[in-house]
């Protein structure tokens, strides 16, 4: 186990039962046929929008954004929103507790994932990563002026970058430190004029009776185990998502005050949605 979960308590999957398995058939069965075919449909409508619309994309991420909707309500999870999404280019930051996550924060606006460019290897996960126009970057500061490119092109399409800049999953009882690398491009004289990022915070809470940690996902443990929990769960519990206000790049020249600001303002809400549940 990595370092920061070394004394964390060890998160036993739910024994799953003969009605957790039917629960597991019920619900994974339609999940897989809506992943499909929502990945069939998007790789058809994309041929056609490619030619005409390059990297904008407006019609296949709403694909994305209903097929995330009808994943949440197969799998039960009840999602609240807060506050209004931005509508600047721009990135989006948030803290990473699942991967229930992609599914969560796609669900109300369309978004761009900057992911690891490991994950474009990893079965199922990265050939949908790859369809729905993820960013793939190497953590390498050698790389720094190619993520400013990158970056740069999708801000001129209107796009919002969402990354989790914890640079990991947790067990959804805090927010972790943020790293402050991927803010260093959205400072350059080459972005800071049109970017702006906004704070997000996503607080799980755990169906009745069970462990706060359900949704966590975190250090070493298993993504198939995780998953079958989830499914067969008897009642699923609920997700807030709280957008807090943007801030405009132009304002800020240090990246590690703006991690610090914008990490503030995730674990002050994650934090207040916590108490109040």
């Amino acid at each position: 186990m990595t370092s920061t979960w070394a004394d964390e308590p060890e998160l036993k999957p739910d024994p799953i039962g003969i009605l957790g398995w039917l629960r597991v058939i019920l619900r994974g069965v339609p999940l897989v046929f809506v992943l499909a075919l929502g990945l069939c449909f998007h790789s058809i409508v994309r041929l056609i929008e490619r030619p005409f619309f390059g990297e904008h994309r407006p019609l296949t991420q709403r694909i994305t954004q209903v097929v995330c909707r009808i994943a949440l309500l197969i799998l039960g999870l009840n999602i609240r929103f807060h506050g209004k999404a931005m509508e600047h280019p721009g990135a989006v930051v948030a803290n990473h507790s699942s991967w229930l996550d992609i599914f969560v924060l796609n669900a109300r606006k369309r978004i761009y994932f900057v992911a690891k460019s490991e994950v474009k290897s990893w079965a199922g996960i990265g050939r949908l990563a790859r369809a729905t126009g993820t960013v793939f970057i190497k953590r390498d500061r050698r790389d720094a002026q190619k993520h400013i490119q990158v970056f740069k092109g999708r801000l001129k399409l209107g796009h919002r970058l969402l990354f989790f800049p914890e640079g990991t999953s947790s067990d959804g009882q805090r927010v972790l430190s943020f790293k402050t690398t991927l803010f260093a491009p959205f400072l350059t004289e080459e972005l800071r004029q049109n970017a702006f990022i906004q704070p997000i915070s996503v607080i799980y809470h755990s169906p009745t009776g069970k462990d706060p940690r359900y949704y966590g996902w975190w250090g070493d443990m298993d993504f198939g185990p995780h998953v079958l929990q989830v499914l067969g769960a008897r009642w699923n519990g609920s997700v807030d998502v709280v957008y807090s206000p943007a801030l405009d790049m132009r304002n800020w020249s240090d990246r590690k005050k703006l991690a610090f600001e914008l990490e503030s303002t995730v674990r002050r809400e994650f934090t207040r949605f916590r108490e109040m549940s």
